[in-house]
């Protein structure tokens, strides 16, 4: 919500005292704020990659789990991509989003192969979800410094077979995912 300008005026004349208490109120009500500061100014952006090593672990406990049903393991995903978009929006880390949306996709694949085998009924919501996922991702990496393709490139061609391989299949032809990267 953009601000009055008269407000904002009278927002910089208020005394510091006065400032500092309903700033802290505010910052208070807003979780993602609080985080994004407590990050920033005590944690000096020095604790990204943990933040990204433990998000990484969650990612490997919940993919290794015995997911019966596609659905499971779409719940998990969905949930899991929560965790990373919260990360991203505490952190800035675009890098990190790459990385572990990457690692994500190629986790599930590699551990929950048999139910995301085939496309059936059934896999075929986990199977979008799956395929959009990865398309975004290209075109995240697309946007990403040319340096950092190294990185990458082992894991994203990976990825890339698996979804011309598995349940997402038909998919990633609709979507023209290429078969090689970059």
């Amino acid at each position: 919500m953009p601000l009055d300008d008269a407000l904002k005026k009278a927002i910089v004349q208020m005394p510091i005292k006065e400032k500092d208490k309903l700033l802290l109120r505010l910052i208070s009500k807003d979780k993602a704020l609080a985080d994004r500061l407590y990050f920033e100014l005590i944690e000096g952006s020095s604790t990204t990659q943990e933040r990204r090593q433990e998000i990484k672990s969650k990612i490997l406990r919940l993919a290794q789990m015995a997911q019966h049903t596609p659905g499971w393991i779409l719940m998990d995903m969905r949930t899991l991509s929560g965790d990373i978009a919260y990360h991203v929006k505490v952190t800035k880390d675009k890098y990190g989003e790459i990385e572990l949306n990457l690692y994500l996709l190629n986790a599930f694949f590699e551990y929950q192969a048999d139910p995301l085998r085939t496309h059936t009924s059934r896999t075929e919501k986990v199977a979008m979800y799956m395929t959009k996922k990865a398309k975004t991702l290209l075109n995240r990496l697309n946007k990403l410094n040319s340096d950092y393709y190294v990185d990458f490139e082992q894991d994203v061609n990976r990825l890339l077979q698996q979804l011309h391989s598995m349940c997402t299949q038909p998919y990633a032809r609709q979507m023209n995912i290429p078969r090689e990267w970059p």
